[in-house]
């Protein structure tokens, strides 16, 4: 549904603003449960590029009807990351860690397949680099586990917690370093964030077509000629630029 999206697009845009990218080049991310690729669309936005890893083959045979940009593998991450050493420049995941505690099978332990997965992702990132897992975890137990399997695999870091007195908008991201740990960022929603809210904003810059970080709003013009440029230089084939590209049309009555 057209909600489910649009709060797969704000956790996907949290994670990647909690992973402190640098602005002046593109990255290469992994999406640890990338499913249908919403939240690869929003790296691609951002100028970066992209793998997406997921257990099921349905939800990435929909990513590739969806086309999205980044590359997509089949593979099981409690069987660990099976990329080369210090790959990715930082790796997300949106609503899939939790599942590795569950025992789907008599031979799965969940601890051992946590610590696979946490040791392997840390190989698998540079030196310096941080992991934003946005996570669901049913009791404090759970939550335990999965912080404890990390800090073993050699993560430094901890959990942020966005609006951490709302019951629907409380969101939990287990932010790990790589190396260095610099300081945690703060969560969301906290008595400074909130004195923040208090205070309107106004401002005669029209914002039409950028958004705050000067990125094209989505679905306009120029957002869609971006995206279509992106696609030219990965060698896709594209149609052609015309005075029609992004034209929105009248409602019929």
């Amino acid at each position: 549904s057209s909600r489910v999206v649009e709060i797969q697009a704000q956790m996907s845009e949290r994670a990647v603003e909690l992973l402190g990218l640098p602005e002046d080049r593109p990255c290469l991310l992994l999406d640890v449960g990338c499913g249908s690729g919403l939240s690869g669309d929003y790296i691609s936005e951002e100028g970066h590029y992209w793998i997406g890893m997921d257990i099921s083959p349905a939800m990435l045979d929909v990513a590739v009807e969806r086309e999205v940009e980044g590359d997509l593998l089949l593979a099981d991450v409690g069987h660990g990351i099976p990329f080369r050493p210090g790959m990715f420049d930082g790796c997300i995941s949106i609503s899939a860690v939790q599942w590795l505690c569950n025992a789907d099978k008599k031979s799965h332990s969940p601890p051992k397949r946590l610590y696979r997965f946490f040791s392997t992702l840390y190989t698998a990132l540079a030196r310096g680099s941080r992991a934003v897992l946005q996570l669901y975890p049913e009791n404090s137990e759970q939550l335990e586990l999965i912080t404890a399997q990390a800090m073993r695999a050699g993560f430094t870091g901890g959990m942020v917690v966005d609006y951490p007195n709302s019951a629907k908008a409380k969101k939990f991201f287990l932010c790990l370093f790589v190396g260095t740990s610099g300081p945690l960022p703060k969560g969301l929603g906290t008595e400074c964030a909130a004195e923040e809210l208090h205070q309107a904003k106004f401002t005669n810059q029209r914002t039409r077509f950028r958004n705050i970080k000067g990125k094209s709003v989505k679905k306009s013009r120029d957002w869609i000629l971006e995206k279509k440029e992106r696609r030219r230089r990965q060698g896709k084939e594209v149609r052609a630029d015309t005075k029609y590209t992004g034209r929105k049309r009248r409602p019929h009555f």
